[in-house]
């Protein structure tokens, strides 16, 4: 589904640009973590009218964002490959370290660049939600970019039916959060950029988890109201402003 229209894709990559010249591309890759708790222009996609539409659509019309990251899969001329490690992602299931229950997780891959199957497109396994949590072990190839280094084994993953998902730059895919997915590594000369925001309806809640304690600091209620506060909504500053001011 198209998102951006053309100005607005070329001012989104003209502002991430800028952050590639200020920390480096190696940095940018993957850890622009939560930037939509600094950067206006990061929170303005995150709670685009065209996004929100799709998502308030698919978990109802109250919703909090829960996390954001940039993915940035840079050819080998951009970042070379420490030690020929080339960066991928593993098959895994988004909720698996999440620590919250309650409710249904939407992962949103907004992509800054055209992705195919040359330069790292995402797979998914259509029907794998229906699983329920899989099992998840480290990773035994280097380069996964997860951060808790974590995979799904290979006999659990009913790799013969994947499916690609390639967009077009300013372009969206929505999957749920139990979605066994993966995407290999980026073997083409030109840049694999998107936004990954994760999205739950207000119902969710945080839990406990012993392998890997989680907090949640950048959690924003971006659509419709919170009777539940599971989560304290840390919304921004100048997010509070522009709610104040346009009435949203």
């Amino acid at each position: 589904m198209n998102i951006l229209d053309k100005k607005e894709l070329d001012e989104a990559c003209n502002h991430y640009e800028k952050l590639e010249e200020k920390f480096g591309k190696e940095y940018t890759q993957y850890s622009l973590h939560n930037a939509h708790m600094q950067y206006e222009w990061v929170m303005s996609l995150a709670v685009h009218p065209n996004l929100l539409e799709v998502i308030t659509a698919v978990l109802g019309p109250n919703i909090i964002l829960l996390d954001s990251r940039f993915i940035c899969k840079y050819s080998s001329t951009d970042v070379p490959h420490k030690d020929d490690t080339v960066p991928y992602v593993a098959w895994h299931q988004d909720i698996k370290y999440w620590g919250f229950e309650g409710g249904p997780v939407a992962s949103v891959w907004l992509a800054f660049d055209n992705v195919d199957t040359e330069n790292g497109v995402l797979q998914v396994i259509p029907g794998s939600h229906k699983q329920g949590i899989l099992e998840h072990r480290s990773a035994g190839i280097p380069g996964n970019m997860l951060t808790a280094n974590q995979e799904i084994p290979r006999n659990l993953v009913r790799e013969e039916e994947s499916v690609a998902c390639p967009l077009t730059a300013g372009q969206m895919s929505v999957h749920d959060g139990l979605t066994v997915h993966a995407s290999e590594p980026n073997m083409s000369s030109r840049r694999r950029c998107g936004f990954v925001i994760r999205y739950v309806p207000t119902t969710a809640y945080p839990v406990e988890d012993p392998v890997r304690p989680r907090s949640f600091p950048a959690t924003v209620l971006v659509s419709g109201t919170d009777t539940f506060h599971h989560f304290q909504d840390h919304a921004p500053n100048f997010f509070k402003q522009e709610i104040l001011i346009n009435g949203k």
